[in-house]
């Protein structure tokens, strides 16, 4: 037997990201589970792998993101049962604690095949339980973006009512970020290209917007939004591109999130603002088990719900990494598998 999948061709490009097969994985063994995929969502580490950015082995099933519902269990599995939702974990062996030393070699979609497929058997700390009430469509969201944001604001810092988070564009990192802070009671500036995706921001709560074609230095108007004081934290995507002005934006002693590189990869840094501010500028990539669990426990005391931009079909994966690189989309792309 064979399920519908999506492989990474050769060479990797969006041209050569075509629908395939796979064998069927058959029943779940000791401590493992079959989990029907009904949902993926998109990442720039995602398009990374596709594009051939990330190299990858020949035929990779890409995809970090993948909610479904059980379908059977293994001997000895406690945590689920047939018909529970599951949503996946980026990092399935980073349980809790200090980063894993892994890197990305057991990640999905990357060192490892991923949920651009109908079916997968994995051992059961491979998923959490997903957000009660929440589609499988929602749940998608949540494995890389959805906790990126949380662990930027909550684990690697402590934001807390009254504090100012700084978010850059609507992306699906950012659009979390945003919820996740006014939840906790947070003042949120947010940054964007577009009016008309300012207007979104500030309908999901943002307190004040900034169009950086118009104000190039926005870093310096962040920083007068809040009276010369500065931004407790940084949701930083854009990389070297953007990060000095993340660093004028934040204040004294403040924390600069470095999550993405959309502005590029390497450049200058003006250190002598990293020293006079006493910054903490720190990378991170998603985040562990009980990160996530924190998290999921989070959306359900909060009622957050994500935003979700676009549905695409399993089978028109390339086109939905193309309406990503065209960045049309706000919030969350998501693939209905």
């Amino acid at each position: 037997m064979t399920i519908a999948c999506v492989r990474v061709g050769s060479p990797a490009s969006l041209d050569t990201l075509l629908p395939a097969t796979a064998e069927d994985p058959g029943q779940p063994g000791p401590g493992e589970i079959r989990v029907k995929l009904q949902a993926s969502s998109l990442n720039y580490h995602d398009f990374a792998v596709v594009c051939g950015m990330i190299p990858t082995g020949p035929g990779r099933i890409p995809m970090s993101d993948g909610a479904g519902v059980v379908e059977a269990v293994g001997e000895g599995v406690t945590a689920f049962k047939p018909g529970d939702s599951v949503v996946s974990l980026f990092f399935p062996e980073w349980v809790d604690g200090a980063v894993s030393g892994n890197g990305f070699t057991r990640v999905p979609g990357d060192g490892v095949d991923g949920y651009a497929r109908a079916t997968v058997v994995t051992p059961e700390s491979w998923f959490t339980s997903a957000p009660k009430g929440y589609s499988h469509a929602e749940a998608a969201t949540l494995t890389c973006a959805g906790l990126t944001a949380w662990r930027a604001l909550f684990c690697d810092n402590a934001i807390k009512p009254g504090d100012t988070v700084l978010v850059q564009g609507s992306g699906g990192v950012s659009v979390f970020a945003l919820q996740f802070a006014k939840a906790a009671g947070a003042q949120v500036i947010a940054t964007s290209s577009s009016d008309a995706k300012l207007d979104r921001l500030k309908a999901l709560g943002a307190d004040h917007l900034i169009n950086y074609k118009e104000t190039s230095a926005w870093g310096a108007k962040a920083l007068e939004l809040t009276g010369g004081a500065g931004v407790d934290c940084v949701v930083e995507i854009g990389g070297a591109g953007t990060l000095d002005q993340s660093m004028i934006a934040a204040r004294v002693g403040g924390h600069v999130a470095l999550i993405g590189v959309l502005a590029g990869y390497a450049g200058p840094v003006s250190t002598v603002t990293l020293m006079a501010k006493n910054l903490r500028v720190q990378g991170l990539t998603v985040g562990s088990r009980a990160q996530q669990l924190a998290m999921i426990a989070g959306i359900e005391a909060n009622g957050i719900k994500p935003v979700i931009s676009d549905h695409f079909p399993l089978a028109n994966l390339a086109d939905a990494f193309r309406h990503q690189a065209a960045n049309a989309h706000f919030g969350k792309i998501v693939v209905d598998i």
